[in-house]
């Protein structure tokens, strides 16, 4: 029997803390939540392999580093009201959960919308409230959102998904171009987002995230 334990204090010590994420309650909460409750039946084997767990649609469950980092990269203080967009089963709202007040896990597969709410409440993650719709609307009826954080490529930003986001608000999203990419984190101030780069990373672009094509004659 797989020893799951052992293998996130290893994805911790081996991915987590070499990448620079310094934050005490991100590596309390990646050695506490038990990643392999929230990928596929089929995934649990590689749930600590350092790499993306593929599904269907152009949809990933991010590497762990990944998450952590761009975690890393808001400024949580504890009382912030997050969307995470794509979530999928909720590994990383559980993870989120124990940065923040409340978060919203917003998911547009039925069947993780029903099972999410389960495996969440077994790790006593209860301040995630599960929403079904899609992604790339967000979930407009629930916020506006101190944090919002995308779980997938990003070719565009969704004007509809900015205009959730508080003035003062944050937001982590991995931007590809071509097969190129980097997690930026943005600050809203007026109505105006300011990014920074974050760091490299790579994701398959969602759908409803895709660049717009500019047609000229």
């Amino acid at each position: 029997m797989a020893d799951f334990a052992q293998r996130r204090r290893m994805m911790v010590d081996t991915q987590i803390r070499p990448s620079d994420v310094t934050s005490y309650p991100i590596i309390e909460a990646m050695l506490t939540v038990p990643r392999e409750m929230f990928v596929p039946i089929n995934a649990r084997e590689v749930a600590y392999a350092g790499e993306h767990i593929y599904l269907e649609d152009n949809r990933v469950i991010l590497d762990s580093r990944t998450l952590a980092k761009m975690l890393e990269g808001i400024n949580f203080v504890g009382d912030e009201l997050v969307l995470d967009v794509g979530g999928y089963l909720g590994y990383s709202s559980a993870i989120a959960a124990r940065l923040s007040q409340v978060v919203v896990l917003l998911e547009e597969i039925e069947e993780c919308v029903a099972e999410a709410p389960i495996l969440l409440s077994e790790v006593a993650a209860d301040n995630v409230v599960v929403h079904e719709g899609i992604l790339s609307q967000g979930a407009d009826s629930l916020g506006p959102y101190d944090v919002i954080i995308i779980q997938g490529g990003v070719g565009e930003m969704p004007e509809g998904l900015i205009s959730q986001l508080k003035d003062g608000g944050q937001i982590a999203a991995l931007f590809m171009e071509g097969a190129l990419g980097s997690v930026r984190v943005g600050h809203k101030v007026a109505d105006e987002i300011s990014w920074r780069f974050s760091f490299n990373a790579c994701a398959p672009i969602l759908s409803g995230f895709e660049q717009k094509r500019v047609f000229s004659l």
